[in-house]
């Protein structure tokens, strides 16, 4: 004979089973706002995108940089009286591959918390910027396409102290898609246009393929480091998201033909949604989508 539960205890029963429920149910949205959360830290952090001032060509040979005006590169007002007039100069050669930062005597700067002085090699690493300060000033290079640029932060500059946060949708587990990777027979390259018209070309391993909205949907990935990287724009663009384009990334690349998550509710707008010394990358153009993913980061325009 099946033995019963008191019916004192009942409710305390049928409680405890609820609880690993809704426990579930609310994983998801835990997971998302830790996820924004971070994306937020990662833009308010010192030498962030919110911090950049200055984005400067560099030609080949020597480039002096200061706030003077007799200097090649001509640093912002905003960072008047952050340094001497002459910081020092940039050596660019481009045979060697190599930028040489060359200090005016008397001048220190900070890398990595160690400070140093005369002359140093200047690194253009992707995966680890080598950023060189001083005071609340912070600069590295980039190389980009065989062109090399100086890239300047004020990490008091008003963008960073004042930014009000991102400006999400709210999270939909609709726009969390299965998506299946289909990968091209051969790694295929893209030809990648930025928003000031420059072209890099970039190793395409396959599609994402998936259903939304009732149709079928392809995204042509990039390929980064372990992972894939979607530059997409949908019919929200302009509206109420970014209207150049926003990213989407995927950690690690899925086997051929494989099922995994492509999760629209973390597609994030590009840095120069934020700042005008960026360059960002617009997408090709299978991801231009006739359709709407109200998903993700949303963006407000500025008025003309």
């Amino acid at each position: 004979m099946q033995k019963m539960i008191p019916f004192r205890i009942l409710p305390v029963v049928i409680l405890t089973m609820m609880i690993p429920v809704f426990a579930c149910e609310n994983t998801y949205e835990q997971e998302l706002s830790k996820w924004r959360a971070d994306r937020e830290r990662s833009l308010r952090s010192e030498n962030g995108w919110l911090s950049l001032v200055g984005r400067y060509p560099l030609k080949e040979g020597v480039n002096s940089i200061g706030s003077g005006n007799d200097n090649d590169v001509i640093f912002p007002d905003s960072l008047e009286g952050v340094g001497p007039e002459r910081l020092g100069e940039i050596v660019v050669d481009s045979e060697r591959k190599t930028v040489t930062l060359k200090l005016t005597d008397g001048v220190a700067m900070n890398r990595a918390g160690q400070s140093f002085s005369g002359e140093t090699k200047l690194s253009t690493a992707v995966d680890k910027r080598d950023w060189v300060s001083l005071g609340r000033m912070s600069m590295h290079i980039i190389e980009r396409g065989g062109r090399y640029f100086l890239r300047l932060a004020d990490n008091a500059s008003p963008l960073r102290l004042n930014f009000p946060g991102c400006k999400w949708y709210p999270p939909d587990e609709t726009f969390a898609v299965q998506a299946k990777f289909v990968r091209y027979p051969e790694t295929k390259m893209l030809s990648i246009v930025n928003i000031i018209d420059e072209v890099s070309e970039q190793p395409c391993p396959g599609y994402a393929e998936f259903r939304l909205g009732g149709e079928v949907v392809r995204l042509d990935a990039i390929q980064e480091g372990d992972g894939l990287f979607f530059i997409f724009r949908d019919a929200t663009a302009g509206d109420t998201t970014y209207r150049a384009a926003r990213f989407l990334d995927v950690e690690k690349t899925p086997e051929p033909n494989a099922t995994f998550l492509l999760d629209f509710n973390k597609a994030y707008n590009p840095p120069c949604a934020f700042s005008q010394c960026t360059t960002c990358p617009l997408p090709p153009k299978r991801n231009v989508l006739k359709l709407r993913i109200e998903a993700g980061e949303m963006h407000q325009e500025k008025p003309n």
